[in-house]
Parts: structure tokens; sequence; C-alpha cells
């Protein structure tokens, strides 16, 4: 499968797709390719280091990395901060042999069927995070409060990353060696449902402990 659209996220059984980013964590590139025939990998999509729930997801992911380590599986984040402002967020928030990637044009989240919505869709929600947040808020304004809140000072890069991805959906994909999704976990933009929310952890351990067989 080549980086083409896809109209809904990969499910398991389906070929996932080939994509070459920029990497953070080091210089060079990254390409999923390099995984196939020697590893399986959990890939995370998210949206850019602005939004305090990737932050988060991110950092779980590097949590998560030595049990999935020893199960034989790799790990890659993947925000949509340009390299040079992620390259220095991770300089101050180190992420110990946590690959990262940069896609500010989202290519990768395309090819995996993770779409964007509209802000108006996205407006209507509200957050309630009882203990974080004073009451429930629309997005725009939770990110702002959780930002300021953890001293997250917006730059002009995360401003150009806020104006194209505020409405980009996220989403977590294990991949086994052949290159075949085995497991996935995508955001819903629903009261109710998947919005900001984390994977299972005992699910996806359960899915990356087969994939390693």
């Amino acid at each position: 499968m080549s980086t083409s659209n896809v109209d809904r996220p990969l499910q398991p059984g389906d070929r996932a797709p080939n994509v070459v980013l920029n990497a953070i964590s080091r210089e060079g590139k990254i390409a999923l390719d390099d995984f196939r025939g020697r590893s399986p990998l959990l890939i995370g999509l998210f949206r850019g280091l602005h939004c305090p729930f990737c932050r988060r997801h991110v950092a779980a992911m590097a949590r998560l990395k030595p049990a999935l380590r020893e199960q034989g599986v790799e790990c890659l984040a993947v925000v949509n901060t340009p390299v040079e402002r992620a390259r220095l967020y991770f300089r101050y928030h180190p992420a110990p042999d946590l690959l990262a990637a940069s896609d500010p044009e989202r290519t990768s989240h395309r090819a995996f069927g993770l779409r964007e919505v509209g802000m108006d869709k996205v407006m209507a929600i509200r957050i309630h995070l009882p203990g974080e947040l004073p009451e429930p808020m629309d997005i725009m304004a939770m990110d702002e409060f959780l930002n300021k809140k953890e001293g997250y000072e917006i730059t002009k890069a995360d401003q150009q990353t806020i104006a194209s991805d505020q409405a980009q959906l996220v989403g977590q994909f294990l991949i086994d060696r052949g290159g075949i999704v085995r497991w996935n976990f995508t955001e819903v933009l629903e009261d109710g449902l998947n919005t900001f929310r984390a994977p299972n952890l005992e699910e996806l351990l359960s899915a990356a402990s087969q994939v390693a067989n």
C-alpha cells in the first residue's frame, strides 16, 4: 500500500503503508519499511506537542516501551510538530530510547485513515476532567488551560500547527513483522467516546504478545 489516503482507519488484517518521516530523536529519516521483517511496531500517530493529551500519549508510550521491548516490539511516536520545535521539546522532556518522528503535513495520519473533522463538531464537545479542569470546557479552552498549567509555551511553530491540525484525529496501530495491522485504537471526537482517551494497556500488551510469537 502506498501513502495514498484511505477512507477509514486501518483495521486488523490491513497492510500498513510505508511512510518516511524526519526523525526527532536522532538525525535522518525513519521509514516504516525499516521494521518489516525485523520486528513488530507500535506506531502512535498524534497531533502536535501543543496538544496536552498528545504529550501525555507520547510520555505513556515511553513508559510502556520497556514492557513492549520484552515482547520484541518497537515503538514509534509521530507528532505533527515541526522537527526543530519537537527536538527542542524533547531536549527538555527527554523520552529515553523512544523513537519519535515529525510529520507536519500529516501524511502518516492520512495513510492510516485518520481523518480530520469539522471545527464546528470539535467545538461542540465539552471535556470534563474532575481534578484537572475547574469546569467542563471546549477543546480550545481546555488546551489553553492545561498548557498554561503545565508550563507549555506556545511558539509560532505551534501556532502554525494548531491552525492546521486542531481537528486531526489520532490513533495507535500495532503492526507485525510482515507489515500487517494486528490491533488498533483510534480516537472518536464525540462526548462519552474515545475523546482524548488512551488505549487499554492490558488489551495492547495482549496483542503485543501475540504478534511477538
